[in-house]
């Protein structure tokens, strides 16, 4: 995959044509991103070398550790944000679903094709709506391409959130791509629209009652933006550093200013402290010992610090660093969006404000309602 190569210590489950997963297709995404193209072959690629629902046991998957996963997720970032979040969503969002909450027989007929990429798959990461087959949900990575998707909905019967696997083919079901976009370029971006969409007993998720199952998910995939968002920002450093060795002015390249290498300096050392955390906390989710609040803490800092890193290499790349040749602006605009999604910078601080003072603030106006 290019990029750094692992942590010393680090394990990894994978060969090395998937550490070396970098062709030039994916590098060099220009012209695709200009044109919002989802490039099939190169997730497919991904597929081939075992990278998708990497944690798994089984099922044809690489079974690697959430260490290994998350390098996976950096490496992929640092070619596009869009990589990682279909990488995101196929595993996280829906696999781990399945495999978690599924009967044996649904993983057995999902798991293999999803981890090969030719079952694709997409997820709402909306909050249920009070109905079955909601109608309609928007943003949702992979949608225009996926064949099954996971759906979180209340029962109607039991008034209970439940999961359920949605087919390309029912009937009633659509996914509209979303146009327009300025981030994320490369990814499927779209909507599932549901008229009166029956689903069989079958695709019911059991295992899983209430909000533990989406919430669980989400910090499954959060913890892998927490790597991919440092991912990118690797990516710009490098740009930024090469392009003020290179570029030369008044007889002397960029890189002999102080503020410039105080820039760098900055920018290193916040990669360098976001990484190490994220190690950390990798292995202490293979020990079964992660909890969620370390994990919305490290998703808000590497999310907020990677994009800080990304406008200061665009500021050190001058008019340049708006140009697609550099790809910094292109990091930049995905980051945004990275930063947004799977919960913002404010969400995730009231989390962290729950779990400092034990005060739930999300409905701070609602008790101030009831006491007056």
């Amino acid at each position: 995959m290019g990029g750094s190569p692992p942590a010393k210590g680090v394990p990894t489950a994978f060969p090395p044509p998937a550490i070396q997963f970098s062709p030039p297709s994916a590098y060099t995404p220009s012209k695709k991103t200009k044109q919002t193209v989802f490039d099939r072959e190169i997730v497919t690629e991904m597929g081939a070398l075992g990278l998708l629902g990497p944690t798994i046991q089984g099922y044809g998957c690489a079974g690697t550790t959430s260490v290994g996963y998350g390098l996976v997720a950096r490496e992929l970032e640092r070619v596009d944000s869009a990589y990682r979040s279909v990488f995101s969503v196929q595993s996280s969002l829906v696999m781990h679903p399945i495999l978690t909450y599924g009967t044996p027989a649904q993983r057995d007929r999902f798991l293999p094709p999803l981890g090969e990429f030719w079952g694709r798959g997409g997820e709402p990461t909306r909050p249920p709506t009070p109905s079955l087959t909601p109608p309609r949900l928007r943003w949702i990575t992979n949608a225009p391409a996926a064949d099954v998707f996971v759906v979180w909905a209340v029962c109607e019967e039991d008034r209970q959130i439940r999961g359920f696997v949605l087919e390309r083919g029912m009937g009633g079901l659509s996914t509209p791509k979303i146009d327009g976009k300025f981030s994320l370029r490369a990814s499927a971006t779209g909507m599932i629209l549901m008229d009166d969409v029956e689903v069989p007993e079958d695709n019911l998720l059991p295992h899983a009652t209430g909000l533990a199952g989406p919430f669980g998910c989400l910090t499954h995939a959060r913890y892998g933006i927490a790597w991919g968002a440092l991912g990118a920002a690797e990516a710009c450093l490098e740009t930024a550093r090469q392009y003020v060795l290179d570029r030369r002015q008044f007889g002397a390249p960029l890189a002999r200013n102080q503020l410039v290498q105080k820039k760098l300096a900055d920018m290193v050392t916040e990669i360098a402290l976001g990484l190490q955390a994220c190690l950390r906390l990798g292995r202490l989710k293979d020990e079964g010992r992660a909890p969620p609040e370390a994990v919305s803490m490290l998703k808000r800092n590497s999310c907020g610090k990677a994009l800080d890193i990304a406008r200061q290499a665009r500021d050190m790349l001058g008019g340049n660093g708006v140009c697609d040749e550099y790809h910094v602006i292109r990091h930049l605009l995905n980051l945004e969006a990275v930063n947004t999604y799977e919960g913002t910078h404010d969400i995730h601080a009231l989390i962290l404000g729950r779990a400092i003072t034990g005060l739930q603030a999300f409905t701070a106006g609602k008790a101030e309602e009831k006491r007056g």
